[in-house]
């Protein structure tokens, strides 16, 4: 009996028109409430907050007739998954989504865009998904908004905004803008921003929308990066380390001591955005060029360690490669998830664990030896031994075990029924 009723500003088709006419609780935003017909013997609940107006959905009653006015799109991060969650099952009449309307008034397609929301939600996710992708349109909320949005970005990612308030309203205001002059202009709410790399506008055709996949393989083998003098983290140690720290979408991670950033180059094929921290020139120049040779986002800063660290946005993982424990505490002193160390020398760490333990992590370290399969003359091959690398890791909470309930007691065989015989004439039925 509950209808959910997408308002964009344009009018409402017949069957809500009818749906809003013989509801007895009518629940939605202020200015909803006001700009739909909602009948006078109705009841009106606001919906500013959503929990307690969900209880008066509740107390209703499964016979009450109700409807629910939301903007654009109620199934796009919208109130149904809080109805269902609730154990509702309403009808959905949904208008356009807030970020369909932007993308349009933008001239953009939108298939190869990122969706993401600050509502109710912290804002740092949303702007490491800004930094890493060339598209991306973010729901925004008070406090979270065009301007906390572009001081976040500006002046290190080169990004411009399409900001568009009140969409379908008469009001309606679509502005592009640079992030600077962002931050200091007075913006209304509701809003939507779209957050664009300027040269990556229209990207590839796509067969999945949103997100790409992640990369086919990763632990890439050294040759695909430019390196000096074998100066690469090893591809077994790669492979251990991402499992570790685990790179996503929303995600910030540091590649501290980053060589030939091919723990960069790695993080960034998962979506994360990335820092590569390097005091050497030559080496910010070539992780630059391992970066655009893998068509990734990765951020060089150039500086000693760890005082250039200072400037850098928080991040959620941590991969040092050299530095000494003075860098891993500072790491683990900002690192919200975990830090991963790589070391060549066995007297390294101990120091380097009892840094990450100072700061709260729980800490394990490993070996890893690789043994790599090497032709010789003769159609033989030898076992040619890597160097051994330790791996020392921190967590920020440990990974909770998960318990498998024993119903094996429980289990009984099934039984499935036959299909029928094709002479059988009920199989036409």
């Amino acid at each position: 009996m509950i209808t959910v009723i997408g308002y964009d500003g344009s009018p409402l088709p017949a069957e809500a028109r009818e749906r809003l006419a013989e509801a007895a609780l009518v629940v939605g935003g202020a200015r909803h409430l006001a700009a739909v017909p909602v009948p006078d013997g109705a009841r009106r609940v606001v919906l500013g907050d959503v929990a307690a107006a969900l209880d008066e959905i509740d107390k209703a009653g499964a016979d009450a007739r109700v409807a629910v006015v939301a903007s654009g799109d109620p199934g796009f991060f919208g109130i149904v998954r809080a109805l269902r969650e609730r154990g509702h099952r309403p009808r959905v009449l949904p208008a356009l989504s807030s970020a369909a309307r932007a993308f349009a008034r933008a001239g953009l397609p939108w298939d190869d865009a990122l969706v993401v929301s600050a509502h109710g939600r912290e804002l740092r996710r949303a702007v490491n998904a800004c930094r890493a992708h060339p598209k991306v349109a973010v729901l925004t909320a008070p406090g979270a908004g065009p301007a906390e949005l572009a001081r976040e970005l500006f002046p290190q990612t080169p990004r411009t905004f399409v900001v568009c308030e009140n969409l379908g309203e008469p009001d309606e205001r679509v502005v592009h803008v640079r992030p600077a002059e962002a931050t200091t202009r007075p913006w209304r709410d509701p809003n939507v921003v779209l957050v664009l790399d300027p040269s990556r506008t229209v990207g590839d055709k796509r067969w999945i929308a949103g997100a790409p996949p992640g990369p086919a393989g990763w632990a890439l083998p050294e040759e695909v990066f430019d390196h000096r003098d074998s100066m690469v983290t090893k591809a077994e140690v790669r492979a251990f380390a991402l499992a570790k720290l685990g790179p996503r979408v929303g995600d910030m991670v540091w590649d501290v001591g980053a060589g030939s950033g091919s723990v960069a180059v790695e993080c960034a094929r998962f979506g994360a955005a990335v820092v590569a921290v390097e005091r050497d020139a030559a080496s910010c120049e070539r992780i630059r060029a391992n970066v655009r040779a893998h068509g990734v986002k990765v951020a060089v800063s150039r500086g000693e360690a760890p005082a250039v660290l200072e400037h850098l946005p928080d991040p959620d993982a941590v991969f040092v490669g050299g530095g000494g424990p003075e860098v891993v505490r500072a790491c683990a002193s900002r690192a919200l998830r975990c830090v991963v160390v790589a070391l060549a020398a066995v007297e390294r760490v101990r120091p380097s664990l009892d840094a990450l333990t100072a700061e709260g992590f729980t800490a394990q370290a490993v070996q890893l030896q690789a043994n790599r399969l090497s032709p010789l003359p003769g159609d033989v091959h030898r076992l040619a031994a890597a160097n051994p690398v330790f791996v020392v890791w921190g967590e920020r909470e440990p990974t909770p075990a998960v318990s498998f309930p024993d119903d094996r007691a429980e289990r009984r065989p099934q039984t499935i029924a036959e299909l029928p015989d094709e002479d059988d004439p009920r199989s036409a039925q």
